[in-house]
């Protein structure tokens, strides 16, 4: 299982990116995706997570980003609007098969963001 995320730069507050997550054709019928992200001294945290047509967010990101995929693609999205200094970090793709909850078996390699003030 391969997934590419892709998409991360350097951005400024108020600013806006959107990351990408490419699996291959197999991986996107079977697994679930969600994006987790962790900032330089933390533990990685949950940000975003697409499971059959519910998508979940963390309280730090709700109304700002949106989980997306595209089936033709196979690809994942993550749309993150208003950027603030405390969403740097490193963003990792992730992919889970079974429940709402269950840690995730596939990682991407993560793709740097950076949000200046």
């Amino acid at each position: 299982v391969q997934l590419q995320a892709s998409g991360g730069g350097l951005v400024q507050a108020g600013g806006s990116l959107r990351l990408s997550c490419a699996a291959s054709e197999h991986t996107f019928s079977t697994y679930w995706f969600s994006w987790f992200r962790q900032a330089p001294g933390m533990e990685r945290e949950f940000v975003a997570a697409l499971r059959l047509s519910n998508t979940y967010y963390s309280n730090s990101v709700k109304g700002r980003f949106t989980i997306s995929r595209d089936n033709a693609k196979n690809t994942v999205y993550l749309q993150m609007n208003s950027l603030k200094p405390d969403d740097t970090a490193v963003y990792y793709c992730a992919a889970t098969c079974g429940p709402l909850g269950s840690n995730p078996q596939h990682w991407g390699q993560g793709t740097l963001v950076t949000v200046s003030s």
